[in-house]
């Protein structure tokens, strides 16, 4: 992918601008995004830390803050890990990332658990994603090497459990985002820019709930994400927020039989960043004024809530199929599309897959798929 090596240099005040080739051009649009939004978008800095990292919550719209726990729940909800049954696991998740526009971009995500006794459970993970090689080229068009921007974030985490229903969890996350190649503009030297973050999570579960005629187990959850530094890539720049984000959601899960189990689940996403770009307010300013800075008012800020919704039917705890939906409104984003995905199990294998349905010629995400595959050992440690 060729690109100016001083458009890759205002990259570095821009952030999440990056890798649109829509029409045969070689250079994105002002309002477009790494993770596929388009239009009046809030900006921040790292927004690769929102996007889902693994192919069970991708299938399902992108649902993960309340659905029942797995491997993957520290980046959906830390919480969670409190009530999984095994004593560890580890997970390992990869996605070709906007492949209808650029070739080499991707994201991976490693991930796992152990739990320390009944009640407390401790987690890490390591997401990478990579932006591809980019030739670097002078004013005249000569090509003076390659360059490969990429970020990364490193969490730890730590669940427990309140009795059998209630459960809280916090994260720590080292965020890095190299994207600048540490030229100089306008007298300034760039530099790769790092930034410390902590999530903040509580998940509700009660069982044996009557729905329906049938047995069901229903869950609430909340997750305060990246509530973090602002992140520089010059001495000079201002910094820029972190993506921190407000989510929200329900799920049941119907026990049919003793063969099938389905879940629904809701979430909602809010982001808690100011609306202006390049704002100067605090960090705390800028998450509790988040409610009502919209130059729109109250109706633009209901504009920035996400919704998703995910279906999953499991057979004899063997087999899985999955299906969402995800909707963004057109004026903060635009992202709005169907997901699918099946899993399978198999001892203490886990293999799950995704694809985004989207409309192939105004959705960057069109085609996008994620594949998952974990691992879980040990007795059930859950607290009773």
């Amino acid at each position: 992918m060729k690109i100016n090596k001083y458009l890759i240099l205002i990259l570095s005040t821009l952030v999440t601008k990056f890798g649109y080739a829509q029409s045969g051009g070689t250079t994105p649009p002002p309002n477009e995004a790494i993770d596929g939004r388009i239009g009046n978008i809030i900006t921040t800095a790292v927004p690769f830390l929102l996007i889902s990292p693994d192919a069970r919550a991708g299938a399902m719209g992108e649902t993960g803050v309340a659905t029942l726990p797995d491997v993957n729940a520290t980046h959906w909800n830390p919480s969670k890990l409190a009530f999984l049954t095994d004593k560890y696991g580890f997970s390992a998740s990869y996605s070709p990332w906007l492949q209808r526009l650029v070739p080499d971009i991707n994201m991976a995500y490693l991930n796992g658990f152990f739990r320390l006794d009944e009640r407390n459970v401790i987690g890490g993970s390591l997401r990478y994603f990579s932006y591809g090689d980019i030739q670097l080229t002078d004013g005249t068009g000569t090509q003076i090497g390659l360059y490969n921007p990429n970020e990364l974030a490193i969490d730890a985490s730590l669940a427990r459990s309140f009795g059998e229903n209630f459960s809280l969890g916090t994260a720590l996350r080292f965020v890095f985002s190299n994207i600048s190649n540490n030229g100089i503009v306008d007298g300034s030297q760039n530099r790769a820019a790092t930034g410390l973050a902590a999530d903040i999570s509580a998940y509700y579960k009660s069982d044996r709930r009557p729905m329906f005629g049938k047995e069901a187990t229903l869950a609430a959850g909340l997750n305060i994400s990246n509530i973090g530094t602002k992140m520089s890539y010059s001495d000079n720049a201002p910094g820029i927020f972190m993506p921190t984000n407000l989510r929200l959601g329900g799920a049941s899960t119907i026990h049919l039989d003793e063969y099938s189990d389905f879940t629904v689940s809701l979430d909602i996403n809010k982001l808690l960043v100011p609306s202006e770009p390049n704002s100067t307010k605090s960090v705390p300013a800028g998450i509790f004024g988040s409610f009502n800075d919209a130059q729109g008012g109250f109706s633009e800020e209901l504009q920035e809530i996400i919704y998703s919704t995910g279906l999953e039917y499991w057979y004899n705890k063997q087999f899985a199929l999955r299906a969402g939906y995800f909707y963004e409104n057109p004026n903060k984003g635009n992202r709005s599309y169907l997901t699918l995905g099946a899993g399978l199990k198999y001892n203490i294998v886990n293999i799950d897959f995704s694809y985004v349905l989207a409309n192939q010629q105004r959705s960057p995400m069109a085609n996008t798929l994620r594949f998952s595959l974990s691992l879980n050992f040990g007795e059930s440690g859950a607290a009773k």
